[in-house]
């Protein structure tokens, strides 16, 4: 299948992102946008925009009939989802499929498979992929999970099937705590996901969270793009993720790769997907979950391997081979910062018109941004205006490059987190790899 006119369904640094590779396929790209982005400057380099809503999410980027009609008014061939709105909405897959439009990224029934976290823990486990301890499928009530949690052994963590974000979620460090954790989890998963269904697992201490980049093809064929420590987290939102994942040994690093190509090929995966591990102190690694879409981290992936993601997930979508695992020389270290609307100290989103905008500049330094002077970040989306990216021969070096980037980067008329992530550049903690996903909890 040959593509030549994709719809990016999304806004923000990833919509340019995704604009820029299309373009460079010599393919058209279309933007859509809400009357909060009508201002938007990537709108100017795609081929054509076309608006499809209101400011809100829910009348906008989330509006499939409207987004379904702007593809088909502007005839085109696929639709590229990026991550977040509809990136993993299995109903949207299937509208797409109705429509003959093709949708850039893994078909339904997978996406329907790995998207219910406890079933996916099943299926991972019949893959031979190493898995958390825990409940077998749901929990059918507080009691249930009151004698799982007693026969495992304190503590454990109870979280939503369809859950994310930390939403869900409670550790539990004793018996007395197991029904209030249920039910209040139970609630906040129903409200925030639709579903309440929840699931239970030993609570790895001090762990580091690692995932395994990888690529499938239609042909059956899997390649991974080395994996990526994403360990420091602020209320299981990441902040600072970095490739390679320096807490793993060269033989748990390649027991790590071969799991994750391993799941991929058991669930005959198609496009590109994340696998995401928990790892304790002793190296050993445990399955997660899956994320079948792109990840707002994929930039140190493609810093290390030299390769465009977003090139091969459309490549893969008009039924190209990949190329062998051989042939990727990972190099390198690469760090990425997530640069948020958001106070340095508090994070509470700082919306408002930007006044100043001095990017980072220099080498192997990356800016996915699609900010810039003068523009206003609405108060209605995800705080994220940018991901400052760099790359350097070792970790080390790395650090120093990212240092010197964000003392650059300039922005005036509202917060940002720069500051932050300056700070982190030099904690020594940080500095040393002496964290874990709790470290800013």
């Amino acid at each position: 299948m040959s593509i030549e006119k994709i719809l990016v369904a999304n806004r923000g640094e990833i919509a340019l992102r995704a604009i820029r590779t299309i373009k460079e396929m010599g393919k058209q790209a279309i933007a859509v946008y809400s009357q909060a982005d009508k201002e938007a400057l990537y709108l100017d380099y795609a081929d054509a925009s076309i608006c499809i809503g209101k400011d809100r999410s829910d009348q906008s980027y989330l509006n499939i009939p409207a987004i379904i009609s702007a593809a088909e008014v502007s005839e085109c061939d696929a639709i590229f989802p990026g991550y977040g709105f509809l990136s993993e909405n299995q109903d949207f897959v299937e509208i797409c499929k109705y429509h003959g439009i093709k949708f850039i990224g893994p078909d339904v029934g997978v996406m329907e498979l790995m998207s219910d976290k406890s079933k996916a823990k099943d299926v991972m486990k019949k893959a031979g992929v190493p898995v958390i301890p825990g409940s077998e499928g749901a929990l059918n009530s507080a009691e249930e999970a009151k004698e799982l949690a007693n026969e495992m052994g304190y503590p454990v963590i109870i979280k939503a099937s369809a859950g994310g974000g930390g939403r869900g979620m409670r550790k539990i460090e004793s018996e007395d705590e197991v029904e209030n954790a249920f039910l209040a989890a139970s609630s906040e998963a129903l409200s925030a996901f639709g579903d309440g269904t929840m699931y239970m697992e030993k609570f790895i201490e001090n762990p580091r969270h690692v995932e395994v980049q990888v690529l499938a093809d239609s042909h059956g064929n899997v390649v991974h793009l080395g994996e990526r420590d994403c360990s420091l987290q602020r209320r299981h939102q990441k902040l600072i993720e970095e490739s390679p994942a320096l807490v793993l040994s060269e033989k748990k690093r390649k027991e790590l790769h071969d799991a994750a190509v391993k799941a991929a090929e058991y669930i005959k995966y198609e496009n590109a997907g994340t696998f995401e591990f928990l790892v304790d102190k002793n190296g050993d690694f445990y399955f997660m979950e899956m994320n079948t879409r792109l990840q707002v981290e994929h930039p140190v992936s493609e810093m290390v391997s030299g390769i465009d993601i977003i090139e091969w997930m459309i490549r893969i979508a008009e039924g190209e081979k990949l190329f062998s695992q051989d042939s990727i020389d990972l190099k390198g270290h690469s760090i990425e910062c997530r640069i948020t609307a958001e106070d340095p100290v508090t994070f509470i989103p700082s919306p408002g018109k930007i006044t100043k905008w001095i990017p980072s500049g220099g080498r192997n330094v990356r800016i996915d941004s699609h900010a810039y002077e003068g523009y206003v970040v609405p108060q209605y989306y995800d705080s994220m205006i940018g991901k400052l990216i760099v790359w350097g021969e070792n970790r080390d070096r790395a650090i120093a490059k990212m240092r010197e980037a964000l003392r650059e980067f300039r922005v005036e008329g509202i917060k940002t987190v720069i500051d932050f992530h300056s700070a982190m550049m030099d904690n020594p903690d940080f500095q040393t790899n002496n964290f874990d996903t709790n470290y800013l909890s």
